[in-house]
């Protein structure tokens, strides 16, 4: 069965100017969930949800949001409980939509909270090998539920891996794959898929001299650098190195 979830294929609804396709559904066992929204030029939509934090990844567009100005690359924090307004500008605005659910494990604050962060201002961190990311909200600044990041996958494949946290992962730019076992599944710009806790994997890009740049949101909240080996991955790589 198919795990990659392609923009074209996903189910699609329309209502007063704003399109919604649900791109990773929400799974029992699973606080997470991810659709993609596009709004026509100045479409509202009311932000409102009592029992999950929303986080929302403004890729393509702008507007504003609770009337504080949206452009370019931004993430937006509405916690649980928390009332919005976002509207698009002229030239419309597209993002996802990703929602954490009250079970997730919620991790001490360590900082105020941010309702927007441009991805602009973020400084980059390391990941593994040549991988670095942007790390857009966390327990520094409001979102004590998950992270929510910015991956940059240069050319090069990664070992097989795993990671503790339940994690949604969608395409952002580039081409790629997803290989999970004996099953190997392309990546586009758009796509989305959902890892779960201790799944062994690999994505990385097939285009030569171009990264692929995928949007990563987990719970518990923590680092996108804390990756694990499997036991055979890490044996061959102490005798290797």
């Amino acid at each position: 069965m198919s795990r990659v979830q392609h923009p074209d294929d996903a189910r699609a609804s329309a209502v007063d100017g704003v399109e919604r396709r649900v791109l990773v559904p929400p799974e029992r066992g699973s606080e997470l969930a991810l659709d993609q929204l596009r709004l026509e030029p100045g479409a509202p939509l009311e932000l409102h949800d009592e029992l999950h934090d929303t986080l929302l990844f403004v890729h393509d567009g702008g507007g504003r949001v609770a009337g504080e100005q949206v452009e370019g690359r931004m993430g937006v924090l509405l916690p649980a409980g928390g009332k919005s307004r976002l509207e698009a500008g002229t030239q419309g605005l597209s993002c996802v939509r990703a929602t954490l659910g009250a079970d997730t494990d919620l991790h001490a604050p360590m900082g105020d909270t941010e309702r927007l962060v441009a991805l602009a201002h973020v400084e980059p961190g390391q990941a593994t090998g040549a991988r670095s990311f942007q790390l857009l909200y966390g327990p520094h600044n409001g979102s004590t539920r998950g992270t929510l990041f910015v991956g940059y996958i240069p050319s090069g494949r990664a070992p097989w891996h795993y990671h503790l946290y339940d994690e949604i992962v969608w395409i952002l730019d580039g081409e790629g794959r997803l290989r999970l076992g004996d099953e190997i599944e392309a990546l586009e710009p758009g796509a989305a898929f959902r890892l779960r806790p201790r799944e062994v994997h690999i994505v990385e890009t097939t285009a030569i001299g171009r990264e692929l740049v995928v949007l990563g949101l987990f719970t518990p909240a923590g680092s996108p650098s804390a990756a694990y080996l499997p036991a055979d991955v890490a044996e061959t790589s102490a005798i290797s190195g």
